[in-house]
């Protein structure tokens, strides 16, 4: 039996043989609809009383019936047959209006939604009439054609350049309406020679606006809930950009909401995930990013809505780290926790939404396992788990070797990006990996340093350890799969705190490492701060800094300004570290 959808409630076992019978009609290729399908489809909603949709293949097969609007009829997105930005469905609706308007915007953003070849909108006039000349009675007072259009503007946004969250302008589809056109008329329309006119139109702007294929074209939503203050929500929705633009995406707009409370199954309102299904569809993104860890079922709800892939914050981290991790530890680390964050989220992965592939959140070391049994991925973790606590081990070892010599030990901190490791290179001639993304080193290392003795004046060697940077509100599953990294910290004499003064938020960076810290199950030596990039920080921000933080050193590591100095506070430092009790 042919399944009916919409509101079925008080509808009589004749009408919906009437409604199931719709199946069995077929339609000319070439046509949109024929004079007597839209009668027979204008009767059945006029004895209903309520608008009626059909959904028609390029065949001309009813594969969908539907008693409601087109946005109440509307199809899922993973039940479409086809899918892409150049490209239509191939699925056209023929809907029922009982006002005389046109199509209003609900049933547009509906089309829009599902990229339909068209949608015919039909007005009624509710009690039929007899046509000229007498015979057939006739439901259809008048028809609309609409169809979707390219827009030369689809893939204007790439990132970052025109990353613009103050503005929030939503991308909104292009659509052509036809005016009133009698059946006739409707019926005349050569309705092969539209949809590939439009699909040749929508490919020429895909292709001449195409990205670089291995680069996720990417929407960001971001919600703003009471505990926020606006500064602190854009700086993490920016802060988001940049971790998808190192992730190897391009983000092509941003979408806010501001809510008193998360909802529970969509993050974000009904309205509002409607409003980035459409934007995603008329910029053509394939991946959507949160600003905030998702639950499995708010992941698989988002999905079956929205139509694309949808991930979060810790899996464009994870994804960062599995493209970064070089040693066997640093892997060994990056597959554990991949598998530990994705464990939960196994159910409910169907082929449309397969993990397997090359975009953000699918890279590294775990992803052959995500989609094997639950049992065989608990057995690997436990493996991973023994592997990890090996490492740590051996690494405790060299650690107790080191501090047999009484060789003093630095740990250098802080936010990712705030130029630990390109200090590291200026104070060591060391040869680690820098760029300016997040995340950019991940392994620790570890360097010999020279600086002159408290008293003789004497060079002595201490050990400076770069160590993976921090990020507001590290995962949980980092923090337990990275401990052996963030070991270093604990274990070292004193702590060398590196902070980028050319960034806005340099106060709150500040306060997320102390807090990361502070989570740490040994407490860490001594520590101080020292400032970087102050080429690029304005006099103000120096000023603020100095007043704060009189005890710090401002250095800049790119243009080796204050090393010197920087040299003799270490000095009197480990010093300070080696003296404590």
């Amino acid at each position: 039996m042919e399944t009916i959808f919409g509101n079925l409630q008080g509808l009589k076992s004749s009408q919906l043989k009437q409604l199931q019978r719709l199946y069995h009609q077929r339609i000319p290729g070439d046509r949109i609809t024929t004079p007597e399908f839209s009668q027979r489809l204008a009767a059945i909603s006029t004895e209903l009383n309520q608008p009626v949709c059909a959904y028609l293949n390029r065949r001309g097969q009813v594969i969908r019936v539907g008693v409601g609007t087109p946005r109440q009829t509307q199809i899922p997105p993973l039940e479409l047959p086809r899918y892409g930005a150049e490209r239509l469905s191939g699925i056209r609706c023929i809907a029922t209006n009982l006002k005389p308007e046109p199509p209003n915007e609900s049933a547009l953003t509906a089309m829009a939604l599902q990229r339909l070849d068209a949608l015919v909108v039909m007005n009624i006039t509710g009690t039929g009439f007899t046509r000229r000349g007498g015979g057939a009675a006739g439901y259809v007072k008048e028809a609309y054609l609409a169809h979707l259009t390219p827009q030369e503007s689809r893939a204007l946004m790439t990132s970052p350049a025109a990353f613009k969250l103050g503005e929030n302008q939503i991308q909104t589809p292009s659509w052509n309406i036809s005016p009133p056109l009698s059946l006739d008329m409707l019926a005349q329309q050569d309705f092969l020679d539209l949809v590939e006119g439009l699909e040749e139109e929508f490919q020429r702007e895909f292709i001449a606006q195409e990205v670089d294929a291995d680069h996720d074209r990417v929407l960001i939503v971001g919600v703003m809930t009471n505990e926020l203050t606006p500064q602190r929500f854009q700086d993490t929705l920016l802060e988001l950009a940049s971790l998808v633009d190192t992730a190897g995406g391009d983000v092509l707009q941003t979408v806010q909401q501001k809510r008193s409370r998360i909802h529970p199954q969509t993050v974000v309102g009904e309205g509002k995930v409607q409003e980035v299904a459409l934007t995603a569809q008329t910029l053509g993104v394939n991946l959507v990013v949160f600003d905030r860890d998702l639950s499995p079922s708010q992941v698989r709800n988002l999905e079956s809505q929205i139509g694309i892939r949808v991930v979060d914050r810790t899996e464009v981290i994870l994804d960062i780290f599995a493209q970064r991790a070089q040693s066997r530890a640093g892997k060994l680390q990056v597959e554990l926790a991949q598998l530990e964050y994705m464990q939960p989220r196994l159910t409910g992965r169907g082929r449309t939404m397969s993990r397997l592939g090359g975009g953000i959140g699918t890279r590294g070391p775990g992803e052959t396992k995500l989609e094997t049994e639950r049992r065989a991925i608990q057995q690997r973790i436990s493996r991973l788990q023994k592997e990890v606590n090996q490492l740590q081990a051996h690494r405790s070892r060299l650690r107790q070797r080191r501090q047999h010599q009484e060789v003093p030990s630095i740990a250098l901190v802080g936010y990712t990006n705030a130029g630990k490791s390109t200090l590291l290179n200026a104070l060591t001639n060391a040869e680690v990996y820098t760029a300016d993304q997040l995340f950019a080193t991940l392994d620790p290392t570890t360097r010999r340093l020279v600086i002159p003795g408290v008293e003789t004046g004497e060079p002595q060697e201490i050990l400076i350890t770069d160590t993976v940077g921090f990020i507001h509100e590290l995962p949980a599953s980092l923090m337990d799969a990275f401990r052996a990294t963030l070991e270093e910290v604990t274990e070292a004499d004193a702590l060398l705190h590196l902070v980028d003064l050319s960034h806005p938020a340099w106060l709150s960076h500040i306060r997320s490492v102390r807090e990361i810290l502070a989570q740490m199950p040994v407490t860490p030596g001594p520590a101080l701060v020292a400032f970087n990039k102050i080429d690029e920080a304005d006099s103000e921000t120096l000023a603020l800094a100095r007043e704060e933080f009189p005890l710090a050193v401002f250095i800049s590591a790119s243009e080796r300004l204050g090393l010197e100095t920087l040299r003799q506070r270490l000095t009197q430092l480990i010093q300070y570290a080696v003296d404590s009790p």
